[in-house]
């Protein structure tokens, strides 16, 4: 039993430790063999906390034995990216000149997995300063794609997801200020949910100051996993309240009592600028599974999707440049320096007045996505436009960036606007995986996941076939 339980997802690793079906330490020990045997090929996990873990999990089945009240991830392993805090660990953010901030408290997000009882067997490799769609830095080193090594495994929650991929945790914890969660689990074949801004709690006391405005309003926390079902058990435990964090909202995790099933909205090319056929095809045919399950599909264009995700840019890369650019630049390897500078050219940096005024006409965009909304509660799109880069093409060249910039237009969206967005893999091409974006009005990650969980049906979870492929090599 111990060689397939590596293989078993959160919902089902708590069932069976509830009933009885086998221990924390069993659950354990198949992780940890799993973690020795596939990490060193992909790079995943940067910081190996096995040994801990083991304890937990003895510690665990303790609990179990005497009756304890369990929490609804007891015995469940889980990873943590490198940028947020857990106690005792260096919060380097890909960075090493960060490799002696010890961090004295666990972030928000860490402390709400471990009180429901889930156990961190370490911690994911992100590029630096989380600011790629690409995953390595030159003191960890890079993360590889289990599915091809030529492409990139997304990023920057990247060692997130190409460790959830290959079995190495049940839930892989990541973060999303321009796609982090969604893009990786689209490259790795996944299921993830960027929550609404507000949903889950997000602090770092080991930050020397706070996170610039829009950094605040497009930024949150998340799981990665390799079913649908996973990621609603994951949601419920990470969204627990914290002082710590102002935005948080006490927000209901259901909707109503109404049964009838949301109208929703596709569209392949939603900013205009052509997608690849594959992309669209996924989209479309996402469209017509949903469809086939009763939900009432049309084809409609979002409002204002090029112009949204120009001001993303605009709001971002003006921050970055007056607040975070001098340390980017101390710290740095030269392949940052370089993305920096290929970003910073395909969306500039305004002034002041600038600035105020993209701020201040993001409420606008709110208005007119909530509006869309109202008719349509679901919106089925593209992840990305292209299928999963190959690896480093942010390096080469202000062409390639700004095509990179066009083809993320899509992902960046949901940023903007603080709404929840769950990407779901569709399938294979070229022995890679597809996948759509489904995002919804705020604090209804119910029905995006809802819907995700409909695609998932007909799609299969794609982790089976790559371990099948894996088993026969």
């Amino acid at each position: 039993m111990s060689e397939t339980l590596w293989r078993l997802g959160a919902v089902d690793i708590a069932a069976g430790i509830r009933e009885g079906r086998f221990s924390c330490v069993e659950v354990m020990e198949a992780q940890i063999d799993r973690l020795h045997e596939a990490n060193p090929w992909v790079n995943a996990i940067t910081v190996d906390l096995s040994e801990g873990a083991l304890e937990a999990a003895s510690e665990a089945d303790a609990a179990v034995h005497a009756g304890h009240v369990l929490g609804p991830l007891h015995g469940v392993p889980v990873t943590i990216k490198e940028n947020v805090d857990q106690e005792g660990q260096a919060t380097t953010n890909g960075v090493a000149a960060l490799a002696e901030v010890l961090a004295t408290e666990n972030a928000p997000v860490v402390d709400n997995l471990i009180k429901a009882g889930a156990i961190v067997i370490g911690r994911t490799n992100t590029p630096e300063f989380s600011l790629r769609w690409f995953t390595g830095n030159p003191w960890r080193g890079d993360t590889l794609n289990p599915w091809n090594e030529k492409k990139t495994p997304g990023g920057s929650s990247g060692g997130a997801a190409a460790g959830a991929a290959l079995g190495l945790g049940a839930i892989a914890h990541g973060n999303d200020l321009g796609g982090s969660l969604r893009y990786p689990a689209y490259c790795c074949g996944l299921a993830t949910i960027r929550p609404s801004l507000g949903r889950i709690p997000a602090y770092n006391a080991s930050a020397v100051a706070e996170r610039p405005p829009s950094m605040q309003l497009m930024s949150v926390q998340g799981p990665i996993a390799r079913e649908v079902k996973d990621l609603r058990l994951a949601l419920s435990a990470m969204a627990r309240a914290d002082s710590r964090d102002p935005w948080w909202v006490p927000a209901p995790h259901l909707g109503t009592d109404d049964e009838t099933l949301p109208r929703v909205a596709y569209c392949p090319d939603p900013a205009g600028d052509g997608v690849d056929p594959f992309v669209a095809r996924a989209v479309v045919q996402a469209a017509q599974t949903l469809a086939e399950a009763g939900y009432a599909v049309e084809e409609a264009t979002p409002p204002l999707v090029r112009e949204i995700a120009e001001e993303w840019g605009t709001l971002l890369f003006t921050e970055i440049e007056h607040m975070l650019a001098p340390v980017i630049r101390e710290h740095g390897s030269a392949d940052l320096l370089r993305v920096l500078e290929l970003s910073e050219a395909a969306y500039p940096s305004t002034d002041l007045d600038g600035y105020l005024r993209t701020l201040a006409q993001r409420t606008g965009r709110i208005r007119s996505w909530c509006a869309f909304l109202e008719q349509y509660p679901l919106v089925l799109l593209p992840v990305s436009g292209e299928p999963p880069f190959g690896a480093d093409e942010d390096l080469a060249g202000a062409e390639r960036m700004s095509e990179i910039q066009a083809a993320q237009r899509t992902l960046v969206v949901a940023n903007y606007l603080g709404l929840p967005a769950a990407v779901v893999p569709t399938g294979l091409h070229d022995d890679m995986p597809m996948g759509v974006q489904i995002i919804g009005a705020r604090f209804r990650e119910d029905l995006c996941l809802d819907a995700a969980e409909r695609i998932e049906a007909a799609s299969g979870m794609l982790s089976e076939r790559l371990w099948s492929s894996e088993d026969e090599v």
